[in-house]
């Protein structure tokens, strides 16, 4: 069984009509004062966890959702419940709001985050044992320093498997927390600029990493997935439009981790992982696209001259 971790949020998105790069001075960076008009300016339902499991609920991968939202998250409720998704380990915070995240993306995709920490403060709280067991596999995502830590100390205790997507996280952790949570994952994922922080960040990379899979995402270009030496490049698959690429990570994640949950191989669970982000990134919001299987398949077959066997 899959648990997924992370936060639910509601997200705030804006577009910038520009390109963020020709208003920042590079040698001005250790005084950056700037500010950008929006053009667009949606709410949306967001946080990692519940794009992640939103997705798993188009791809109907059971899964068990281990989080907090606060007093304010009753239409997400709503939203989860009517996908089928089990809400039974779902806490209610009723002295706080639901986490925020606002983004502003400019007209090459590039997106600037400020996230704020709400009711998922008390993830630290949550107990995996309460709903995991033997066997079952975690995705560890970014929930707080605090959250995070929390859950891959008892992750270890309880020799859970995991995946390690530290994502929001990389500036907060220190170099040994980063290198524990790397050190005791099976799976690690990030961009590809949160790949070469991590890179940075680790001294022994190589090393911690030799038997480990670490997957890149790599937007419009795909993704790669290196195995233990084995290298495998995933051409993505093409949307019919882009409006938004607000989730379309955490909509890799849920197929990549669907592809590990039916046991497909690395290369057809990175491929499986691209169809499902290539929808997201068709509506504006992490929340807004829809899927059928049939359709999944159809585009699968579509984009890697194959059928997806699963």
């Amino acid at each position: 069984m899959l648990i997924i971790t992370g936060t639910l949020a509601h997200d705030y998105i804006m577009d910038f009509a520009g390109v963020f790069s020709d208003h920042i001075l590079p040698d001005q960076l250790h005084k950056i004062n700037i500010s950008f008009t929006a053009e667009n300016f949606e709410k949306r339902f967001g946080g990692t966890a519940g794009n992640v499991v939103y997705n798993l609920g188009l791809l109907q991968t059971k899964h068990k959702l281990l989080s907090v939202v606060g007093k304010d998250a009753g239409e997400y409720q709503k939203r989860l419940n009517d996908l089928g998704i089990d809400l039974s380990h779902l806490t209610i915070d009723e002295s706080s709001y639901t986490d925020s995240g606002f983004a502003m993306t400019d007209k090459k995709d590039n997106q600037i985050w400020s996230y704020f920490y709400g009711a998922s403060k008390k993830i630290p709280q949550l107990k995996l044992e309460s709903v995991a067991k033997k066997g079952d596999f975690v995705l560890l995502g970014p929930c707080g320093k605090e959250g995070t830590l929390a859950l891959l100390s008892q992750c270890k205790n309880l020799g859970l498997e995991y995946l390690f997507d530290p994502g929001f996280l990389i500036a907060d952790l220190t170099d040994d927390e980063l290198c524990d949570g790397i050190l005791y994952a099976s799976y690690i994922v990030g961009n590809d600029y949160e790949v070469t922080l991590l890179k940075k960040r680790i001294s022994n990379w190589n090393n911690i990493v030799a038997e480990k899979v670490v997957i890149t995402t790599l937007g419009e270009q795909g993704s790669k997935i290196d195995a233990s030496g084995k290298f495998y490049i995933i051409s993505a698959a093409k949307p019919t439009k882009v409006s938004d690429p607000t989730g379309a990570g955490d909509a890799w994640r849920a197929g990549f981790l669907t592809g590990l949950d039916k046991s497909l191989d690395l290369p057809t669970s990175g491929e499986l992982a691209s169809v499902v982000a290539s929808f997201a990134v068709e509506e504006y919001g992490a929340q807004e696209h829809t899927f059928t299987l049939p359709e999944l398949e159809e585009r699968y077959r579509q984009t890697y001259k194959k059928p997806l066997h699963w």
